[in-house]
């Protein structure tokens, strides 16, 4: 079988067949082989604060990498049904909380970044979406992203993967119905509501699914090479602090009994900026320190939902007053997420 066999339409649906085994292998195989490599291989001691700290950072760095690889090439596959013209389009003329649950579940599958706020905003104005509905795809689309699962799954386990994945549809549908009930359409900046988007003509184009799965290996080769230098940075700085901080150092001001600690790392939070492949493993530490998950989840919404990038950009399309609305009802919504996750857990 030659390599020019796979390039075919035929080979492409193929080879993702033949790599997958080979995946499961290696992440099989990765704690053993960090497990023998640190104390075998090295000699060096458990507990010891330089091999914990090597341990989790030759673990965790290319095990987020695994399953960053996998999941984003079938999301990327997924992605191909939902282009930002088709999402315009589903939620053209829909209303209230209805539109609201719509546009944050799009937010999810469909492509964004802060660079894409502007167009897609002007593409929903023009389309006659409500404001709120807007919203509720702009709140869940960066802050509900594969990365960030991926990290929490990889780290914590699916029960926080879902929880965070929940909690965020829940931010995302009731902040954007409470600024459409607002009626904060004056806050938008005049030319908006005047100018003419083009439509994309290729979302309605038939795909072979062997354009699909070249979809998922660009998404892989874009994602992932954008973002694994934040990986690596997280990590090391996760792995400093899992080898050499003490065990519930966090607990004395980021523990569920500290009354301030969730509206305290909210506002830390909001002026920060960093993505989900950054931030991640830094609250993992977090926790693992003594930080509570509520507090710390809080957090990560934060940082990766009301981003300061994303916050200049919309300040092009969106005055002040709705802007600082938008950053108050998200804020508020992740500080009670943080407080009720605190009392569950």
């Amino acid at each position: 079988m030659s390599l020019n066999f796979f390039k075919s339409p035929k080979g492409k649906i193929i080879l993702p067949l033949l790599l997958i085994p080979i995946w499961y292998l290696i992440y099989h195989f990765l704690q053993p082989f960090t497990d023998w490599l640190i104390f075998s291989a090295l000699g060096m001691t458990k507990g010891n604060h330089l091999a914990e700290a090597l341990w989790f950072f030759i673990f965790e760095f290319p095990k987020v990498l695994l399953l960053l690889t996998l999941i984003i090439f079938f999301v990327g596959i997924l992605r191909t049904f939902f282009t930002p013209e088709r999402t315009r389009k589903a939620l053209e003329g829909k209303k209230t909380f209805t539109g609201n649950v719509m546009a944050s579940m799009l937010g999810i599958v469909t492509p964004f970044c802060s660079c894409s706020a502007i167009p897609l905003f002007l593409g929903f104005v023009e389309a006659g979406v409500p404001l709120g509905v807007t919203f509720s795809f702009l709140i869940a689309a960066p802050m509900i992203n594969e990365v960030a699962v991926v990290l929490l799954y990889g780290m914590f386990g699916w029960k926080v993967a879902i929880i965070y994945v929940g909690t965020g549809l829940v931010i995302a549908i009731i902040a954007g119905w409470v600024i459409g009930k607002l009626k904060l359409q004056r806050w938008v900046e005049p030319w908006v509501y005047e100018t003419k988007v083009g439509h994309n003509a290729l979302g309605e184009e038939k795909v072979h699914f062997s354009d699909r799965i070249n979809f998922g290996y660009d998404a892989v080769k874009e994602i992932v090479g954008k973002v694994w230098l934040y990986v690596a940075l997280g990590i090391a700085v996760g792995a400093g602090a899992h080898g050499y901080v003490p065990a519930d150092f966090m607990a004395s001001f980021m523990g569920k009994d500290v009354w301030y600690a969730v509206p305290l790392s909210v506002l830390i939070g909001i002026p920060l900026y960093s993505n989900a492949a950054g931030i991640v493993p830094i609250v993992y530490v977090l926790i693992e320190k003594g930080a509570s998950l509520g507090t710390a989840l809080a957090f990560m919404m934060s940082v990766i939902g009301l981003s300061l990038p994303e916050m200049i950009i919309l300040r092009k399309v969106l005055k002040l007053p709705l802007i600082f609305t938008f950053i108050g009802v998200v804020g508020v919504g992740i500080m009670i997420v943080g407080f009720l996750f605190n009392w569950i857990f």
